[in-house]
């Protein structure tokens, strides 16, 4: 892979704020951005997905489920990857239970997880972490599945975590 870097000018803290950036959060800023999305959050989730199943290895299934607070379920949103499971309740499977705990859950091997929702059978590691704004609004929870077992360490889950803080400023 090549990369290939323009001149343009930054300031110093844009220039800081690149170095300790994790490179698929840069890729996300720079796609909003560039695609003038800011005002458009389904937009951005889809290419959030996309950005992430296109730049993660041995990922097989990248997306969002979104809570509607009126049937108090997740439901699918915008995603990449072999259709899924359209329906979670809170504390259901990986998706549930990062829901309901508000924590991020990673997975080494969901075929021992117990009460795991199995949408591809190829998925072997998963990672979901909750979306949640600063005020505590429960937005729903980003779910990554990969190919992988013990696909996702701590570098990962932070970088992933990452992510989904410079999303929500867009969703």
């Amino acid at each position: 892979m090549r990369i290939y870097i323009t001149a343009i000018e930054i300031t110093r803290a844009e220039a800081d704020t690149l170095v300790k950036t994790p490179l698929i959060s840069q890729l996300l800023i720079e796609w909003i951005k560039g695609e003038e999305s800011e005002k458009f959050p389904l937009a951005n989730l889809a290419n959030a997905a996309a950005i992430l199943q296109e730049n993660l290895k041995q990922v097989n299934w990248a997306g969002f489920y979104l809570y509607d607070e009126k049937i108090d379920e997740l439901i699918l949103g915008p995603f990449v990857g072999k259709a899924a499971v359209v329906r979670i309740k809170p504390g259901s499977g990986v998706v549930g239970d990062a829901f309901s705990k508000q924590e991020t859950i990673r997975v080494a091997d969901v075929h021992v997880f117990d009460g795991h929702i199995a949408c591809d059978p190829a998925s072997n590691a998963e990672i979901v972490v909750p979306l949640t704004t600063a005020s505590g609004k429960r937005l729903g929870v980003l779910d990554i599945d990969s190919t992988a077992f013990n696909r996702f360490g701590i570098k990962e889950q932070a970088e992933i975590e990452h992510f989904t803080k410079i999303l929500l400023q867009y969703i």
